[in-house]
């Protein structure tokens, strides 16, 4: 019996020792999970109840590179950014445990970069799609579903990005700086020689890229 109630208290014990800082950010990452979740959900029913045939994501999602009709090319390689700024956040919080304010700067700079380069190539997805005539309550290539799916899941999507690369440069620049080596005062600063933060971040980052893992499975490839 004492094994038992210790497996079922190892939650309580596990967030004994954890900063009131990753609790929170783990707590708003699992609501974040079901309002994603929710909504593809409903893309799901809405595309699986419509009458009207749904757009071919492979020709939709197509770009036409020096006259060859390539599906899909530009949605692979945002996901080949955004997966790979995962890899570069990673080590980021590795450098800050390990107190090297320059690698950390620096790899925090290269993923926010990753970030901004998947929000531009969003931008230009987007603005495609609407000179092809796709808008929330219609579309040219069948259920009007479609462009409201759209619209709302990868907008939704871009905007966790956006504001995780807004706070990947301020991080950033605190490090920079040395206010973690220092406890300067302000926002976001932790314990003096606690890197703690760029760790919070990093859960942010990771959990916007997961979530666009099945964003690209179940809107792109399905």
């Amino acid at each position: 019996m004492s094994g038992f109630a210790a497996d079922w208290a190892s939650d309580q014990r596990a967030f004994k020792n954890v900063s009131w800082g990753k609790a929170m950010m783990w707590i708003f990452l699992l609501s974040d999970t079901f309002v994603f979740g929710c909504f593809l959900l409903a893309y799901m029913t809405a595309r699986m109840s419509t009458t009207v045939p749904w757009p071919n994501p492979s020709e939709v999602f197509a770009l036409t590179i020096a006259g060859h009709h390539i599906p899909l090319i530009l949605i692979a390689i945002m996901t080949f950014v955004l997966i790979s700024s995962s890899g570069t956040m990673a080590m980021a919080v590795n450098y800050g445990y390990r107190r090297d304010r320059r690698m950390t700067a620096i790899l925090m700079l290269v993923t926010a970069f990753f970030g901004a380069t998947f929000v531009g190539m969003q931008a230009f997805e987007w603005s495609k799609l609407i000179s092809e005539g796709v808008r929330p309550w219609g579309n040219p290539w069948g259920a009007a579903q479609f462009g409201s799916s759209f619209f709302m899941i990868t907008g939704f999507h871009g905007t966790h990005v956006t504001i995780g690369v807004i706070f990947l440069l301020i991080i950033a620049r605190k490090v920079w700086r040395g206010d973690f080596d220092q406890e300067r005062r302000g926002f976001f600063t932790s314990r003096k020689g606690r890197y703690e933060i760029v760790e919070i971040t990093g859960l942010y980052w990771h959990f916007v890229d997961l979530v666009w893992v099945f964003i690209f499975a179940f809107f792109y490839l399905w």
